[in-house]
């Protein structure tokens, strides 16, 4: 057992190397910015369910584009902790950064090795999945779940309540899910630079 977890964390120290490489590449930033912004806006506005999307709605459908912008630029100012909770940001923050590192990897890695199982993808896909059911204020309980469950449950608040707890576990969960598809996307990220840093060092030598 210690066996295994001395070498979970050898190649998890690998796989953040790979990931310290793969920064380096201008490859890396595109994605992971773009799954920064969109994703971290999207987990703000389901912070209260669909109302967000049902006002941005309202404000499209009578031509108030400023309306509409407000909310959606609140929703990415929610990023960095504006107006929010520091526990609640921080949780949407840890998971906003996890999907985005693993969406820019993923294409890093689908880029520059074709022949990649499309496992870890997935596996990303499933983790962004966890993260969207499990969003909103787990201090306060207002997410995607509260609704399902009210209607399970008889009392509102009690399914508040539970929604609240189960949002905090299912984003645990994500990110210990996150962290084993980061090890796998790494450790090949981290294999691939090296490959191609020697295969440049052999073509350099045998130039000269």
């Amino acid at each position: 057992m210690k066996d295994k977890i001395a070498r979970f964390f050898d190649e998890l120290g690998l796989a953040l190397r790979g990931l310290t490489l793969a920064t380096r590449e201008k490859s890396f930033w595109l994605p992971f910015i773009l799954t920064f912004v969109i994703f971290g806006t999207l987990l703000n506005l389901l912070a209260n369910g669909f109302s967000s999307f049902k006002i941005i709605w309202i404000f499209l459908s009578g031509g108030d584009l400023l309306g509409a912008s407000k909310i959606i630029g609140s929703a990415f100012l929610g990023i960095f902790g504006v107006g929010k909770n520091f526990l609640d940001w921080g949780i949407n923050f840890l998971l906003t950064l996890l999907q985005s590192i693993l969406i820019a990897l993923v294409v890093f890695v689908a880029k520059h090795n074709k022949k990649q199982d499309q496992g870890s993808a997935e596996s990303s896909a499933i983790v962004a999945g966890l993260v969207v059911l499990g969003s909103g204020c787990p201090t306060c309980g207002t997410t995607l779940l509260a609704p399902v469950l009210g209607a399970l449950l008889s009392g509102a608040s009690s399914a508040v309540a539970l929604a609240g707890r189960l949002s905090l576990f299912i984003n645990l969960f994500a990110v210990i899910l996150a962290l084993f598809v980061f090890k796998k996307l790494g450790l090949t990220t981290y294999a691939i630079i090296k490959s191609e840093q020697y295969l440049r060092r052999k073509s350099s030598e045998t130039s000269n």
